[in-house]
């Protein structure tokens, strides 16, 4: 038997993958205003290798990217999730927290209330002590979605991405931190976590 994680939100869901994900994640991951801040697009083959990646991560470890749902809107407006970043910097080893919406659902705060209720999973029921975010300097908009989390930029954790060759544009790259502590302080009761496991056979 395996469990499905479900998040809720005020106007939002959280929850694992369906098979019937995969056309609009593949529409997700093609999308040229979605993929500015990433090196490509992905062809249908590669964004399906994405969600299959996600998944078995969810499976074994528990972190990983999760759907995200907008009762009596969408069943999949993007996808958000925790987890460790495949690579070594001067900050991993890690936990970051990571979102990618389609662009009609950008500017209404899905992001930063589907993000809040992860970290609120991360700091309360996870134990985490600190919890990153990061992307190109020039993302503006995700940026200010980690500072509305009260996430804290510190200019001397800018590194160069190591997935991206010298030279290419979107190298650069900010690193936003949020802590325990200041989550803490901000959240106030950490009991307003609102975890719903289904069980799936």
């Amino acid at each position: 038997m395996t469990r499905q994680l479900w998040l809720r939100g005020e106007r939002i869901v959280l929850r694992q993958w369906h098979q019937d994900d995969l056309v609009p994640f593949a529409r997700l991951n093609a999308d040229p205003q979605v993929r500015r801040f990433f090196p490509s697009r992905l062809t249908r083959a590669e964004s399906d290798a994405e969600a299959a990646r996600a998944q078995a991560l969810f499976a074994e470890k528990g972190w990983g990217f999760l759907v995200l749902e907008l009762p009596e809107i969408t069943e999949f407006a993007g996808v958000i999730g925790l987890f460790p970043p495949p690579y070594q910097t001067h900050f991993t080893p890690c936990i970051e927290i990571g979102w990618r919406l389609l662009p009609e659902y950008w500017g209404q705060g899905y992001a930063t209330e589907a993000a809040q209720r992860l970290l609120d999973l991360g700091f309360a029921e996870r134990q985490l002590m600190d919890i990153v975010a990061m992307t190109a300097v020039d993302n503006r908009p995700s940026r200010a979605v980690m500072e509305r989390l009260g996430m804290q930029y510190d200019p001397t954790d800018d590194f160069d991405h190591p997935s991206l060759p010298e030279g290419h544009p979107l190298r650069r790259h900010v690193l936003y931190r949020l802590k325990r502590r200041d989550w803490k302080q901000r959240s106030g009761d950490a009991a307003r976590v609102r975890i719903q496991r289904r069980a799936r056979r």
